[in-house]
């Protein structure tokens, strides 16, 4: 009779135990939380760019025959080189574009000519198109005056966008350098992933997890970076061939949206109309028009194609994935959308197979 109170007494007070501990951990959890957050976007784009890029760096490994370090280093620098040159390039550009037309402008010598009449017949928005442009070959400065307000809208939304590009590209830099310090010690940092993936899921499934995680990275970074390059190498291509001004530095230009998930469009159609206004209309315009507008949603085609490609789950959960990811999180969820949702089905199949097995307990037979 005294030994139940005793027990409840004992039960109650391992219960309060238990709960101080995952209160004092959970506390612990946040305030780290906290802490790192400021470092979150920096730390998970190095550790994709490190998992990406580190099958280069074996290759590399065993033809120079010198260690991680010095591998993942030269690696790095001609990654930073490779981006940090042709950015330099189009934002020279970019400025001495800017500045030829202050200067045109504070010149007075800035003329637009008159449209063409085929302009009008247009469909859709040929009439307003000429009606525009009319006004604007002969009254130029009180159309700007017109359009002012919707001018500085725009204006101060392109900067905005300009500032996040370039604070994207510095983020990206630091990461790569991050990157390669991860690389250096790649091989610890696989043997330590496969330790806290079999942690979490168990020493049989791990492994697995690990290796899943790793590829969906990779398929789905090469998907990305490659379907930039095929879109780029398109349009450029049109570009060179129709002989528009700055064709390699437009092209770098589609290279760079393309990477940062942003539409080509932002690139073709200003091109597209600035062909169109320098040489009116005609079947070699019309045609390139067409081709580089087309080349321009190319990417909404190859995606479906290209990201899954080796990973052990079927490839619209990858795009889901990373479509969703992408809504949800910006380009780092375009990464960690896939690799998340891959994970689940995965699980939820182990899960879904692991099935008890039922069996007929065997009927003893007597002897005759």
């Amino acid at each position: 009779m005294l030994e139940t109170p005793f027990s409840e007494r004992a039960l109650s007070r391992g219960l309060l135990d238990v709960l101080i501990r995952a209160g004092l951990v959970a506390t612990l959890v946040i305030f780290c939380f906290e802490i790192f957050r400021p470092f979150f976007d920096l730390v998970i784009w190095s550790l994709i760019l490190a998992v990406t890029i580190y099958p280069l760096q074996v290759m590399l490994r065993g033809r120079l025959g010198v260690n991680e370090g010095k591998t993942a280093t030269l690696i790095i620098l001609i990654a930073v080189a490779i981006i940090m040159v042709p950015a330099y390039l189009l934002g020279t550009a970019v400025v001495d574009s800017v500045q030829r037309a202050i200067d045109i402008v504070k010149s007075g010598s800035f003329n637009i000519p008159p449209p063409a009449e085929s302009v009008a017949a247009w469909p859709v928005v040929g009439q307003r198109l000429y009606d525009f442009w009319q006004q604007a070959a002969n009254d130029l400065t009180g159309l700007v005056m017109k359009v002012a307000p919707q001018l500085k809208g725009v204006s101060l939304t392109l900067l905005g966008t300009l500032a996040g590009v370039g604070t994207g590209l510095l983020v990206f830099v630091f990461a790569l350098v991050i990157a390669g310090i991860i690389m250096a010690y790649g091989e610890e940092g696989t043997r330590s992933a496969e330790q806290i993936s079999s942690r979490i899921f168990g020493p049989d499934r791990g492994p697995r997890i690990t290796v899943l995680c790793t590829a969906t990275i990779r398929a789905v970074a090469q998907g990305v970076v490659g379907i930039a390059f095929i879109q780029m190498l398109l349009i450029g291509v049109g570009f060179i061939l129709k002989g528009v001004p700055a064709a390699g530095l437009l092209a770098l230009a589609v290279l760079l949206l393309g990477i940062m998930q942003l539409p080509a469009t932002l690139i073709t159609v200003p091109v597209i109309v600035f062909v169109f206004a320098t040489e009116g209309t005609s079947g070699g315009t019309i045609i390139f028009a067409i081709y580089v507008f087309v080349a321009g949603l190319a990417d909404n085609v190859l995606k479906p194609l290209m990201l899954g490609r080796g990973v052990d789950v079927p490839m619209p959960v990858i795009l889901i994935g990373a479509l969703g990811g992408m809504i949800s999180g910006g380009i780092i969820g375009l990464f960690i959308g896939p690799v998340m949702l891959a994970v689940g089905y995965k699980l939820f199949w182990l899960w879904v197979e692991d099935q008890p097995q039922v069996g007929v307990a065997p009927v003893e037979q007597t002897e005759p």
